[in-house]
């Protein structure tokens, strides 16, 4: 895939995720606006990225083990699609947030986009370091339960009411469903996020001396950010599951 190709492609996948965030609009029950309508679009949007390109993270790398000795030069068409694909999906994420919810609310998640965005562009036009971007796409299976987890949040069904008919002061408790969904976000976090982004970082400082400075220089920057913020997140997450009463905690976190 040229340059050219690729570009296109990468427009293409932005188009196509407006359209699965327009199809979710019309999919709601009954059709509501507003931010909170929006942001259940957003993440469910979001959650079919996560869904897509977590498997096909994956499927790259059981049909093609050679691109996990060499992360810098050796992919295949399969693998630098899913590159495109991801790319265009951050880049419409990004313009779908400055649109619709505040830079205070939002920077983060921008900063996150802004980064990833710049280190897939490199290996696009580059066509170098695919099976470096593909590997961090694995996070993305992790992501899966942390959208369902908000979603579950946003739609109230993380609790089951206390009690029978009989009146009570018990507060309601997590549905068995809302459980296992927080259980699994926290297993794939320490597996798919924190391990993953771990291996990422002893890779990037093994090959200081076979790797450009700017190239070096960027994925540091770009993967130091990254991992503060989801230091950050597994407190948030660890807060709002263990150290806070998360049958009375309705934040999505």
């Amino acid at each position: 895939m040229d340059l050219r190709s690729a570009l296109l492609a990468v427009g293409g996948s932005v188009c196509s995720f407006k359209l699965v965030h327009t199809l979710l609009g019309g999919l709601q029950a009954p059709p509501r606006e507003g931010h909170r309508a929006w942001r259940q679009r957003n993440i469910g949007t979001s959650l079919a990225h996560s869904s897509l390109s977590g498997a096909w993270a994956a499927l790259c790398f059981w049909c093609h083990p050679q691109m996990a000795e060499d992360l810098i030069s050796t992919h295949t068409r399969f693998s630098f699609s899913l590159v495109t694909l991801s790319t265009g999906y951050f880049i419409y994420d990004a313009l779908d947030l400055l649109l619709n919810q505040s830079f205070k609310r939002s920077w983060e998640v921008l900063l996150h986009h802004a980064v990833v965005v710049s280190c897939f562009s490199l290996a696009i036009s580059s066509r170098l370091y695919v099976g470096f971007a593909v590997l961090s796409l694995l996070v993305e299976i992790n992501t899966v339960f942390l959208h369902i987890r908000q979603l579950m949040l946003l739609s109230g069904w993380q609790n089951r009411p206390a009690g029978g008919s009989a009146p009570t002061t018990d507060p309601p408790r997590p549905t068995p469903a809302f459980r296992l969904t927080s259980l699994l976000n926290l297993a794939t976090f320490l597996v798919f996020r924190l391990c993953t982004l771990g291996w990422m970082t002893r890779w990037l400082a093994a090959q200081a001396g076979q790797i450009p400075r700017f190239a070096h220089t960027l994925g540091t920057v770009g993967l130091g950010g990254i991992t503060v913020m989801n230091v950050v997140l597994l407190y948030r997450l660890l807060r709002a599951e263990v150290l806070t009463d998360t049958r009375t905690s309705g934040k999505d976190h």
